[in-house]
């Protein structure tokens, strides 16, 4: 059995000319993907990916998403709350979440919607006002014991927790649930937890007490209002408080000062979101990376000339081409990323 193993091995590596090539890249027999590990840690700079790139596909527990990041060949993750707290026991929503997102930002974005969508949205909210307060009922009695398990689940996968985000850590929340969250990410083995900028002086200072209090750094993450100024409160009410930068948000908001940002804040830096988007001029649209204006390559290579320790996140929000999928496109961004740091 060991000599037939061998030569099915030494076949497959000869037969697809992947000798030479991580075993979990697209295409890689699954005999080889069993034998090895994802190591997405690149010359010193470690790429990770937000389970949020990953929200097409079909099956959105736990053990799918560990899964999906084993395929795209990432090694470290910053992990949004929902797949490890269902799979803790936490109840799940009747109606559409996504809808939420969708009509939200649609309503963000400054679009119009239609009277039926109006009307959609506002029951949605009203429903998911009643479901936060099952949600924070549940938090309240959670067996950390399954978030221990998760932790193994991703520790046999190969794969590091360096940030959580679970929806636990808003104006409504109470401290009960922030600490929640906070235990939670440190039992996953995260640094740091993230969540929307505020925009509230008064929250961040919460935040950032708790999470001195609670040993957990808290990562702010922005949108298009992102400023060179944008964290500066924050940054000075806590030492927990730190950014959760988003490159092509930057871009798309049309500041060009996003290489002195970064040089200024690097050791305040948790995590750093990477996408493609395009200038203000350019239309500000989410390309496939390369074809974007957000200068991806020259962040990266700055991050390993001068060893910055924060990673570099992938999050894949332009649209999925037609006969790929998720997995397919980290994957693409992952080689990207081999590709700029060689």
């Amino acid at each position: 059995m060991n000599n037939r193993r061998d030569f099915l091995i030494k076949s497959a590596l000869g037969a697809t000319g992947l000798a030479l090539a991580p075993a979990w890249l697209q295409g890689a027999p699954a005999i080889i993907q069993s034998l090895s590990r994802p190591n997405s840690k690149i010359n010193g700079v470690q790429i990770g990916c937000i389970t949020y790139s990953y929200r097409s596909m079909a099956d959105q527990s736990l053990e799918a998403n560990i899964r999906y990041i084993r395929e795209s060949g990432i090694s470290a993750v910053e992990m949004m709350g929902e797949p490890v707290e269902y799979f803790a026991g936490m109840p799940q929503p009747t109606f559409n979440r996504m809808r939420v997102f969708q009509l939200g930002g649609k309503e963000r974005r400054g679009e119009t919607l239609t009277d039926a969508e109006k009307a959609e949205l506002a029951d949605i909210r009203k429903q998911s006002e009643a479901y936060a307060k099952v949600v924070s009922e549940w938090r309240s009695k959670a067996d950390f014991k399954k978030f221990e398990q998760a932790a193994k689940m991703f520790k046999d996968a190969g794969i590091s927790v360096y940030a959580f985000k679970p929806n636990a850590f808003g104006a409504n929340n109470s401290d009960a649930e922030v600490a929640y969250g906070m235990k939670a990410a440190k039992i996953l083995g995260a640094s740091h937890v993230t969540l929307e900028h505020p925009s509230n002086d008064e929250q961040t200072l919460r935040l950032g007490k708790l999470g001195d209090a609670n040993k957990m750094k808290v990562g702010y993450h922005g949108h298009e209002q992102q400023t060179f100024t944008f964290w500066d409160t924050a940054l000075g009410q806590s030492d927990s408080n730190g950014l959760n930068f988003d490159t092509g948000h930057y871009v798309a908001a049309g500041h060009t000062d996003m290489m002195p940002l970064i040089e200024k804040w690097q050791d305040r830096i948790w995590s750093m979101h990477v996408k493609d988007r395009q200038t203000p001029a350019n239309g500000k649209g989410n390309l496939p990376w390369g074809t974007g204006d957000t200068p991806i390559a020259e962040i990266l290579q700055t991050m390993q000339k001068n060893k910055y320790k924060f990673p570099a996140t992938i999050e894949l929000e332009y649209q999925v081409p037609q006969g790929s999928d998720a997995v397919k496109e980290v994957q693409k961004c992952l080689e990207f990323c081999r590709k700029a740091l060689v």
